[in-house]
């Protein structure tokens, strides 16, 4: 009951939190009145139309988690594994799950086969938000300009922000190119759509805004196609076969970066697992690029 009406709150309606932990919207309504009854508590304030939590019920919420959060740490406290098995939650920024991600994932699968990481992608805010909700038990994002206090944060790396365009361009001046091209926006939701949009501003460039995308793989295609240049990060991890395209710096020293860095709960219960995820990651970063071979000399 007390995983139900964390997702009551996780999820907005009891309709949703019915879908997240798997029972019918009549069973949740059931078992929030039935912890009312219990407890002797208003929980939410049933005169709206969804589901809103009184102070009092917010409140019982926190401890929820608390209690959750230690229920699901019995065995590993006990046994003695550290968590280094069973579910984990990551979050991850769409940007690395063409390489950093599932390099890490493959050293993870390798060291510890009896851990699943389950990988959730979405943008920097939104996954910083399902960490401190508990949703997740960690994310690897990029650094917001103000981290919440009840987060960690540790650095993975930081990639330079590049000016890519097709290989007809044949310019060296990142500002020239700029204003002489359309300009496809890496997108203003993400934490480094944002750095993109202040060094541009900083520097008084302006654009002609042809498009704006959260993709790399999208952005790559569009510039390969000779539609628009674009800024983006270049990956900590590098691809094999990356597409014949333009890789101009911005900057011949102290250019725009984007840092990247896993997050997670101060109060997670899954320090250990956490320090093999951070290991993975530094691992990956520390090749440099990503492929079977790569992925083998970091297992050696």
């Amino acid at each position: 009951m007390l995983k139900t009406l964390i997702a009551v709150a996780d999820h907005g309606t009891f309709s949703a939190a019915a879908d997240a932990v798997f029972v019918t919207h009549a069973a949740v309504s059931q078992q929030m009145r039935a912890l009312e009854e219990d407890w002797q508590v208003q929980i939410f304030n049933r005169s709206t139309r969804t589901p809103e939590f009184t102070p009092l019920g917010r409140a019982l919420l926190a401890r929820a988690r608390e209690v959750v959060r230690a229920y699901d740490d019995i065995v590993p406290s006990v046994i003695g594994d550290d968590g280094l098995r069973g579910e984990f939650t990551l979050g991850v920024v769409p940007t690395t799950l063409t390489a950093l991600t599932p390099f890490a994932s493959a050293i993870l699968k390798a060291r510890f086969p009896d851990l699943h990481v389950g990988l959730f992608p979405g943008l920097t805010t939104h996954l910083i938000n399902e960490v401190e909700r508990n949703s997740i038990d960690a994310a690897l994002v990029s650094r917001p300009a103000i981290l919440p206090k009840n987060l960690v944060w540790h650095q993975i790396a930081s990639e330079r922000l590049i000016l890519i365009a097709s290989e007809r361009i044949t310019s060296a001046d990142p500002v020239q190119i700029l204003r002489d091209n359309p300009f496809i926006r890496f997108s203003r939701d993400a934490v480094v759509g944002s750095v993109i949009e202040g060094w541009l501003q900083a520097n008084h460039i302006a654009v002609t805004d042809s498009m704006e995308l959260a993709g790399l793989e999208a952005i790559h295609a569009m510039v390969l196609a000779d539609l628009g240049v674009s800024i983006i990060p270049e990956p900590c991890v590098q691809v094999p076969n990356i597409r014949p395209l333009r890789r101009v710096a911005l900057a011949t020293s102290g250019g725009p970066e984007r840092h990247l860095g896993l997050v997670h709960r101060k109060d997670s219960t899954k320090s250990r697992v956490m320090e093999e995820v951070l290991r993975a990651l530094v691992r990956a970063v520390e090749s440099g690029s990503f492929s079977p071979e790569a992925i083998a000399k970091a297992l050696a």
